[in-house]
């Protein structure tokens, strides 16, 4: 375990690994229409091509992985926090039990525009995991992270079924709870969308995350994030170095082969797709995630890179802020309240869209930061952490 008595410095690089993973979850958004499928019906054919070009490899590059950075990244701020205060003397737990709180209200403003799909309140619940672990020893974080990355349930059920053939996954009905949100949404009256989103919309949400085993891998992403910083691997040094080059080559080592076995699993029938299936499907996403995030810090480390991608640090400074309003601006320009641009918007098009909205919040950001220490939901998150403490 750490023993550094040093406030842990800001680290530029993770910024702007937080600013890529937001980028890309802004981009498979807008390709997602914010979770409401409603496409062009016909197109020529030289767009259809291009669309589903564009389709295949925005989802083989950024789907399941930005996700899976962003959490990540939350287990590092946890350490971040929670080291800061410790050289004071304090324990950081039940002021992050008050943070993740907060962190709710945060999810109900993202979910009320962002039918089905907010990720806030999964982070807030499986959150607790941190509070719980927060004083253990680092090999005691790396074996809890590994068992959780393992995906334990989906095994649970596949072992099962094989003892007993009778044996049956819960069934949450998430697909009706999706087709009761798109209804509403397609209906275009903006009170009950907000409405069915934040109540409905959110329970279909949190449900569909059981099913596709991100509750375990997402409390695994946690505890690896808040491990790797208690270790100081996001640290520039040659010792990191070697380490982040050893986890790229593994990476890509281990990515083909569960690739491959994932998608002999899905050719399957529907339990083992379920199973078996979604644990494979989480293990060559995470393999890829760890090839794009050893990736992104070891290229950070070349002054050309890192200031070609300069931007991302402003844009990942305020990640909440981001990530909330391109829900609010996807909601506008898509939905039937909206513009109700969806029906004429193919990936490509689509893909345009969330690339001018990720470079529109840039503008901001860069000038709010110039103005401000940290971006407008990010500072309410703060202050209202830290409410009546003598920090």
């Amino acid at each position: 375990m750490e023993t550094s008595l040093t406030k842990a410095p800001r680290i530029e690089a993770v910024d702007a690994l937080r600013g890529f993973a937001v980028m890309a979850i802004v981009l498979v958004h807008n390709l997602e229409h914010f979770i409401f499928p409603v496409y062009p019906t016909s197109a020529s054919g030289w767009l259809h091509v291009l669309d589903q070009g564009v389709f295949t490899s925005t989802f083989a590059l950024f789907a399941g992985k930005a996700y899976a950075i962003f959490a990540l990244l939350f287990g590092f701020t946890f350490y971040i926090q929670s080291h800061n205060q410790r050289i004071r003397g304090k324990d950081f737990g039940y002021r992050f039990l008050w943070r993740l709180v907060l962190l709710v209200g945060f999810a109900t403003l993202d979910a009320a525009f962002f039918p089905a799909g907010d990720v806030l309140l999964l982070f807030a619940v499986v959150g607790l995991v941190l509070f719980f672990t927060r004083n253990w020893s680092d090999r005691a974080l790396l074996i809890a992270a590994v068992f959780f990355l393992l995906q334990p349930v989906e095994w649970y059920h596949f072992v099962a079924h094989l003892l007993n053939p009778t044996h049956a996954l819960p069934d949450w009905k998430v697909g009706e709870m999706y087709g009761a949100v798109g209804e509403v949404t397609k209906a275009g009256n903006f009170w009950d969308f907000l409405w069915c989103n934040i109540t409905l919309g959110q329970k279909a949400s949190l449900l569909w995350a059981v099913n596709a085993g991100r509750f375990f891998q997402t409390a695994g992403l946690f505890l690896l994030g808040f491990y790797l910083g208690r270790t100081g691997r996001f640290v520039s040094s040659e010792a990191n170095r070697t380490f982040w080059m050893r986890v790229l080559i593994l990476g890509v080592v281990l990515f083909s082969p569960l690739y491959a076995l994932r998608e002999e699993l899905m050719k399957g029938e529907a339990f083992i797709q379920q199973t078996a299936g979604t644990a494979f499907d989480m293990w060559q996403k995470f393999s890829f995630t760890a090839v794009l995030v050893a990736s992104f810090l070891l290229l950070y480390q070349t002054p050309r890179f890192s200031q070609a991608v300069s931007n991302l640090r402003f844009y990942g400074r305020m990640s909440l802020t981001n990530y909330i309003s391109q829900s609010v601006i996807g909601a506008i320009i898509y939905f039937p309240f909206g513009l109700y641009l969806a029906p004429y918007c193919g990936y490509t098009v689509s893909l345009l869209i969330g690339f001018a909205v990720f470079f529109l919040q840039v503008v901001f950001c860069r000038w709010w930061l110039s103005r401000h220490k940290q971006g407008p939901l990010e500072s309410i998150w703060h202050r209202w952490t830290w409410i009546k403490s003598q920090k």
